[in-house]
């Protein structure tokens, strides 16, 4: 639409001018914005294929997929709805979820990560324009010449140090206002005094400045902190993500009218209406209508439930097959999500206390430069009395003490590994992911979905009978239960064409009915048709007449995933199985894949508690899981690991993401994880002993502050070299 202002009349005001366009533009048609969760894009085609879809929705005017963070950000008429949009992608082949858009706004922006790319790039590009400079200088210029090179070299370095460096000095101002040091302090005060000698001697003729000293270390530790920052940025909070999972609005029925509100203004004793392939808003009791519920986000269970009246339904569950009438009981804040997604906080804070090797190097380091630093300099003076000298020697122990190896030594071992795992298919999303999955000596799974596809497929369909098979395939078309559709999927691919089939009914919380040759044939739950319900998961075909036909359903093992529980328990590991299926199901898997530590029907909340008691009791523990259920212990876990296939929540609360469908690569992982903390170790040891070799000199005034520069330089090479030896 093209709005023309032509009848506006310009106005000395420019708030009266504006006010007329601003009223026409009032009245245009406002825009919707909406959001999706796509857990299942992984490719380009994927991002081509959704937004066609969109666009094709009547109403959609904009569609833009982010195949990182596996969303789509849709503009359109406010008469479009994200059940049309979801629909729309489910016909396409795409899962979608509806999240909310308000709760997500922060976590587009990578302000932190663009701040310091900018801040590297101008340091960079200062230190090579000074080094030129520089040159001049080393090769013997003197007098007038030396002179106008430092203040060329000073006009450059100094206002790129103050821009460059801010990083350091606010984290060094914040240190000494709590009264504690860390590594940014005497990062802060080397730059300061190689800055402020070099002024110095400029303004007196002197034949030395150590501006390319000062930007050159400005360089390499924001090289250093930039390689960290991209190892997190992957990471966001999982209660952020779980808090978007909640339905933003719901159907509520008021003197048998049906209005849309916001899911905030609902109370507990409202009635709201849940449609079929709708997500619950709240936590509620059904008081009217049958269904089936999938609660595989909240507790694993690979097949939908019952739902009835008197049914307790918890928000962010999915209603299959029938309408529903609920009873809220509890909303916002109190639901079972909610709550879920306070034990993920609390369990995200906890672990973030980890003390990196790198903290435990700082705590020790700061202070010991800063004394020896202080002793060097009143050493100088108080034997040369020239303040001058004793600056010039502070200076060069600062710089020449000052932790570029160390602040390199983890994130360049860190990005090394993080690209050797990401070529066999893992993704590591936290800095210090690698130093506690170098720790572990307990490793807890969840089944369905991570050591499993979860999807049960039919098993033995070839020994269906051809008319049996025929009208099994007719009657699955007409459901969308699990079950069903992965019927109609394996009887599709053996080349069974459907029976002709009439008058198709899904029966809510039973299944699907039809007639076929003039008798009630029907597909679903043993009890409806009269049978014996097996141990085994199961869906019933009756044709009319004789015994219904059982056919059976298996959970097909995840690829690698035999192979992986072999390779931890060959290294040592102890193997827990933790399951929200019913026992017999988790006990009759576990044989299969050979784990003796069995733990079924689990609520979320023991999921969180075993990963508790675990810790503390000592262990190490990895969790590997992929759902709703999951994200708490996830969270709580010493490392954690997801598949990609997983729930956002539980991807954002992992530390490592498995990109591809076997789940093999994780003992590599944890054998590079090992490499790796030896290789930070060892990058340790080589700034450690350059220090002792190097300070020496420093403090005997065998140095100058660009000697020193120099060397700093050279040791922070050394240790990125050593830390490419893990590709």
């Amino acid at each position: 639409m093209t709005a023309t202002f032509e009848h506006i009349r310009p106005s000395a005001c420019p708030a009266c001018n504006a006010a007329p366009a601003a009223a026409h533009l009032a009245d245009l048609p406002k825009q919707a914005a909406l959001m999706l969760s796509l857990p299942g894009i992984h490719c380009a085609g994927c991002i081509s294929g959704v937004e066609r879809a969109l666009l094709a929705v009547p109403g959609v005017t904009e569609a833009r997929v982010n195949l990182t963070l596996r969303r789509a950000a849709v503009q359109g008429a406010p008469d479009v709805t994200p059940a049309a949009l979801t629909d729309a992608l489910a016909r396409a082949g795409y899962e979608a979820h509806e999240l909310d858009a308000g709760v997500l706004a922060s976590t587009f922006a990578d302000r932190q990560g663009r701040d310091l790319l900018m801040r590297l790039a101008v340091a960079f590009f200062a230190m090579m324009n000074v080094m030129l400079l520089s040159v001049a200088v080393w090769s013997g210029a003197d007098g007038v010449t030396r002179d106008m090179m430092h203040w060329i070299s000073a006009a450059i370095a100094i206002p790129a140090v103050i821009f460059a460096g801010q990083p350091f000095y606010v984290s060094a101002w914040g240190a000494l206002k709590g009264r504690r040091l860390n590594m940014d302090v005497p990062i802060t005060l080397a730059i300061a005094l190689a800055v402020g000698t070099s002024l110095y001697e400029t303004i007196h003729s002197g034949h030395h400045a150590y501006f390319d000293a000062a930007i050159s270390l400005c360089t390499f530790l924001l090289a250093g902190r930039y390689l960290d920052h991209r190892t997190r940025a992957s990471a966001r909070s999982a209660a952020q993500e779980l808090a978007a999972l909640e339905v933003p609005r719901a159907l509520r029925i008021i003197d048998g009218r049906e209005e849309t509100v916001a899911v905030a203004a609902l109370a507990p004793g409202d009635i709201v209406r849940v449609k079929p392939g709708g997500r619950i808003p709240v936590d509620g009791v059904v008081q009217i209508g049958q269904s089936e519920i999938d609660r595989s986000l909240m507790t694993g269970e690979s097949l939908p439930v019952f739902a009835g009246i008197g049914t307790r339904v918890s928000a962010g569950e999915v209603n299959l097959t029938g309408p529903l009438t609920v009873e809220v009981t509890a909303v916002g804040r109190d639901t079972t999500l909610h709550r879920i997604a306070d034990l993920v906080a609390t369990a995200e804070a906890g672990r973030a206390n980890y003390n990196s090797l790198a903290d435990q190097a700082a705590k020790l380091y700061a202070p010991f430069v800063h004394i020896l630093s202080v002793v060097a300099a009143v050493g100088w003076w108080l034997y040369t009395q020239d303040m001058r000298i004793a600056l010039n020697i502070a200076a060069a122990v600062l710089i020449i003490t000052c932790p570029c190896a160390l602040g390199l030594a983890v994130p360049a071992v860190t990005t090394a590994a993080s690209g050797r795992l990401f070529r066999k298919g893992m993704l590591i999303k936290n800095g210090t992911a690698l130093e506690r999955l170098a720790e572990v000596d307990t490793v807890v799974f969840d089944k369905t979905g991570t050591l499993t596809d979860g999807a049960p497929l039919p098993i033995r369909l070839d020994a269906l009978p051809g008319d049996a098979a025929r009208v099994a395939l007719a009657l699955a078309q007409g459901s969308a239960h699990p079950l069903s559709v992965s019927l109609a999927k394996g009887l599709a691919d053996l080349g069974i064409r459907p029976a002709h089939v009439t008058d198709l009914v899904e029966v809510p919380g039973h299944g699907v009915e039809g007639r076929w040759q003039g008798r009630v044939v029907r597909l679903g739950r043993a009890a409806w048709l009269g049978a014996a319900a097996p141990a085994q998961t199961a869906s019933f075909l009756s044709l009319g007449e004789g015994p219904a036909i059982a056919i059976t359903f298996a959970d097909r093992l995840r690829d690698g995933a035999a192979d992986l529980v072999a390779a931890l328990q060959a290294q040592g590991k102890r193997v827990i199985l933790i399951s929200g299926d019913t026992k017999g199901a988790v006990i009759r898997f576990a044989q299969t894949i050979g784990i003796t530590e069995v733990i079924g029907e689990a609520l979320p909340q023991e999921k969180s508690a075993l990963v508790a008691d675990l810790a503390a009791q000592g262990a190490k523990v990895l969790m590997v899981g992929d759902g709703l259920n999951d994200t708490a212990a996830l969270a709580a876990a010493h490392v954690s690991i997801s598949p990609a296939s997983a729930l956002d929540a539980a991807r954002s609360a992992s530390d490592i993401v498995l990109m591809g469908k076997s789940i093999a690569p994780i003992a590599d992982a944890m054998r590079t994880a090992v490499s790796a903390r030896a290789r930070i170790r060892e990058n340790f040891t080589i700034a450690t002993v350059y220090n002792v070799l190097a300070v020496p000199l420093a403090v005997a005034g065998l140095c100058s502050p660009l000697i020193a520069a120099l060397a700093m330089s050279t040791s922070s090479i050394t240790v990125g070299l050593n830390a490419l030896r893990l590709r």
